[in-house]
Parts: C-alpha cells; structure tokens; sequence
C-alpha cells in the first residue's frame, strides 16, 4: 500500500498515512508532522520528474518494518537515476507510521537503461519486483 501511494505522487493522500507528529530522516531533511511532510514531497516530485517506485518488505517485528527501495526519475534536464535505498519505520497503536529513516543514494542511469516503465500510478501487479529486477 506505501509503494502504490507513493506513486500517486499526491503529497496530501501520501500523509494521511503518518502520524500528525510522525518524524523523518530523509537524505539531509528532517520533515516533521504532516504539513512538513506534504511540503517535502511536494517539492520531491516537483524536482524528481516521471517518479515510479518499487518497494520490498526486509523484515519486520512488533511495531517496526525495514523495507529496501528503488525508485526512477529524470530531472528538468533530462538525466535519468536510479534511487536504491533503505528506509526503518515504526508505527503507532493505531498503525500509523510514527518514524522514518531514509538512507538514499542516486545512480545516474542513461534513458535505456530504465526498468520501471508502467504509466504512472501502481506499479502493475504483473511488473517484476526489485528481487526480479536483480536490484
């Protein structure tokens, strides 16, 4: 359900998934509470054009989830990347994520290159996974 909100790439629907409080680390930004978070993301998109990412589940336990990411994007230019990263949540009694830790690093990749081509929204339930992708 992250990764298939997360490619709606709408700031606001993407938060509703976040405590009011919830707190970030992503890259060098430390966004905290919804309206912080809908700030960040709007200005991601903004910058990170033709967004499309796929999510897997590392491993979890009570309350935390660690789930390993790769996202594509081009920028104003036209240069394409490939995102790969990890990201640690913690949720709260209500299951909304309270906690998110980013570690994030971008691989600029040539157009041809590109393994996420669906149009934009969810990925499509026949589309290959990052394990599939060998990413």
């Amino acid at each position: 359900m992250a990764e298939d909100a997360w490619n709606t790439r709408d700031p606001e629907r993407v938060s509703l998934a976040y405590t009011e409080d919830s707190r970030w680390r992503n890259r060098a930004e430390f966004p905290r509470g919804r309206a912080e978070i809908v700030a960040f993301l709007t200005r991601k998109w903004a910058r990170e054009l033709d967004y499309r990412l796929i999510k897997e589940l590392w491993t979890f336990a009570e309350n935390r989830i660690a789930v390993r990411f790769a996202y594509e994007w081009r920028d104003d230019a036209g240069n394409w990347f490939r995102s790969h990263g990890n990201e640690n949540w913690e949720f709260d009694e209500r299951g909304l994520m309270r906690l998110r830790f980013a570690s994030i690093n971008d691989q600029p990749i040539h157009e041809s290159e590109r393994k996420f081509r669906w149009p934009q929204g969810p990925r499509p339930a026949d589309h290959p996974g990052l394990t599939d992708l060998g990413l």
